[in-house]
């Protein structure tokens, strides 16, 4: 679909003037509200489409909203340990989570790493499967933006399996 015919082309422009359009309330909101609007789209996302095409949807804004946040909060950082210590700390201030680097092998482009406290599944009950697609795409798109090369990550351990922080094995996409 070309870009003329729709009407929410994203821009960082779209997250509009908070300070302004909230003077009272603030720029924030409890996670209830977030979990709501999520999950109510994924649901009508898989009853359209089916589960497959939903997580490819997700995956895919996460993957914008990556890139997005890299730019537009992350900023340029000279090596590597300043870009992870900007997200962790950027992550921390916006309350999206709590980052941390298990495994780094930075010749490979291979990484582990957990959020903890994390938007989507923290607190929620067991399912069996993971459900981080979106921070799937979001670490992918932050990746991406800051080495300008592709990643491939997959959730490995999530809340909704039993475990207690969501781990993400992150990789460099082989061409």
């Amino acid at each position: 679909m070309s870009t003329s015919n729709r009407r929410y082309v994203f821009s960082w422009d779209l997250l509009g003037d908070l300070i302004e359009g909230r003077p009272n309330l603030g720029p924030t909101t409890r996670l209830e509200a977030y979990r709501l609007m999520q999950y109510t789209f994924r649901d009508i996302l898989e009853q359209e489409y089916g589960t497959a095409k939903a997580d490819e949807i997700f995956y895919r804004a996460g993957l914008l909203a990556g890139r997005e946040f890299c730019k537009h909060v992350i900023g340029r950082q000279d090596d590597f340990n300043g870009f992870v210590r900007r997200l962790q700390e950027a992550l921390h201030e916006l309350n999206i989570g709590l980052l941390r680097i298990e495994k780094a092998d930075l010749e490979h482009g291979s990484f582990v790493m957990t959020v903890s406290e994390d938007l989507d599944c923290s607190g929620l009950p067991e399912t069996g499967y993971g459900v981080c697609t979106y921070d799937e795409g979001f670490i992918a798109g932050v990746m991406e933006e800051y080495t300008g090369r592709p990643y491939d990550v997959h959730e490995t351990d999530c809340w909704c399996t039993g475990d207690r922080t969501c781990r993400f094995s992150v990789n460099l996409r082989s061409c």
